[in-house]
C-alpha cells in the first residue's frame, strides 16, 4: 500500500513572507498534503472581514486533509467565517485558528503525523 503524501513543512516566516520546503517563497499560501501554492484571495473574493470562506478551503478538503490550520495574520485581523468552520466540522475535518506565528508552529507539529492543510496570511 502506498504511503499518503505528507504535508510540506514551513521553514521560515517573516512579515509578508513564508517559505515552504520544496515549494519556495510566498506572501500568502495554501498548503495541503503533497502541495503548496500561492493563496490569492481574489479567487474567491475573500476579505479580512467577514473572512475566510469555505471556497478557500475546498481545495484542501479535496486533497484529503484531516486538519486545517487557519492563520489570521500577525495581528489576527483576518477572520474565519463560522460557516467555514461548521462545514469543516460536518465533514469530520478538525480546524485550528491562530495568529500566524502560532499557526505555523501548530501546523508544523501536526504535519508530523496527520494530513494537514493550512491557509497562511503573512501580514496584518
Amino acid at each position: 500500500m502506498e504511503k499518503p503524501l505528507s504535508s510540506p513543512r514551513i521553514s521560515d516566516l517573516s512579515w509578508g513572507h513564508i517559505e515552504v520546503e520544496g515549494f519556495g517563497e510566498f506572501r500568502d499560501v495554501k498548503l495541503y498534503p503533497g502541495g503548496a501554492r500561492e493563496w490569492r484571495w481574489q479567487e474567491t473574493g475573500t476579505e479580512h472581514t467577514p473572512g475566510v470562506q469555505f471556497a478557500d478551503v475546498q481545495e484542501l478538503v479535496e486533497n484529503g486533509v484531516e486538519v486545517v490550520v487557519f492563520s489570521q495574520g500577525v495581528y489576527s485581523r483576518l477572520k474565519v467565517q463560522s460557516e467555514t468552520l461548521n462545514k469543516l466540522e460536518d465533514l469530520g475535518v478538525e480546524s485550528h485558528v491562530y495568529k500566524t506565528s502560532e499557526a505555523v508552529e501548530i501546523y508544523n507539529k501536526l504535519r508530523e503525523d496527520k494530513l494537514v492543510g493550512g491557509l497562511f496570511h503573512t501580514t496584518c
